[in-house]
């Protein structure tokens, strides 16, 4: 139970492992150099959620690729079970005005829950076989730096997911944070001075380009 229920951290490296994919063999992290990782666990193959899901991850993969972003899924299920499931999404699935939507990313085989029990994936009193919806986003030194967690009958939002990365990346490159509700292009926040000094400079002689609310709360525009 303790090993099933066990996540992996914020700010931990993830979890390496090895595992057969619809796309083949991966070694994570060593395949995954350089880039950011979308990770998420679906609870099992043919499931109407999961399916909504996957056209939709694989219709926005251009958009993860040009944010220097892989896709990894994963269920407790068979690779021959996953091309099964994912050849019938681009043959007869239509949502959303999505159709003939091939998924195109690896999709983990993880029949033994290795890789689900490493991650925390597997939590018993949701079920015992299943992994719940998981997402773990992973910067490219194999750190993770967000995880969303999602009851089985609840649907991601990707554009969330794909919000959470630009921020995270923001954030990175140029030392800054988001406030509530932030979505791409709005003000992001300037992080709260570490003296007296400069809050009082702050205050006084705010720097061009910044709206300062107060010492501590101080807006600038997005970076491009």
């Amino acid at each position: 139970m303790e090993q099933q229920c066990k996540i992996p951290l914020i700010g931990e490296k993830a979890p390496s492992f090895k595992a057969e994919t619809t796309q083949g063999p991966i070694n994570f992290p060593d395949d995954f150099k350089g880039k950011w990782v979308v990770f998420f666990s679906h609870p099992a193959d043919f499931t109407p959620v999961c399916t909504t899901e996957f056209m939709t991850f694989a219709c926005m993969q251009p958009e993860f690729e040009k944010l220097n972003c892989k896709l990894v899924g994963l269920s407790i299920d068979s690779t021959y079970s996953h091309i099964a499931w994912l050849r019938t999404i681009k043959e007869k699935i239509v949502y959303k005005d999505m159709r003939n939507v091939e998924v195109n990313f690896p999709v983990i085989s993880d029949l033994t829950m290795e890789v689900a029990k490493a991650f925390g994936m597997l939590q018993p009193a949701a079920s015992t076989t299943q992994a719940v919806r998981a997402v773990f986003i992973i910067d490219p030194d194999a750190v993770i730096r967000a995880i969303l967690y999602y009851p089985m009958s609840t649907g991601r939002n990707i554009e969330e997911i794909k919000r959470i990365l630009v921020a995270l990346q923001l954030a990175d490159q140029h030392k800054v944070a988001t406030p509530a509700n932030w979505q791409p292009g709005e003000d992001v926040i300037v992080p709260p001075p570490g003296s007296c000094g400069i809050a009082k400079e702050r205050v006084e002689t705010p720097a061009p380009g910044t709206k300062v609310l107060d010492w501590f709360m101080t807006f600038k525009n997005c970076p491009k």
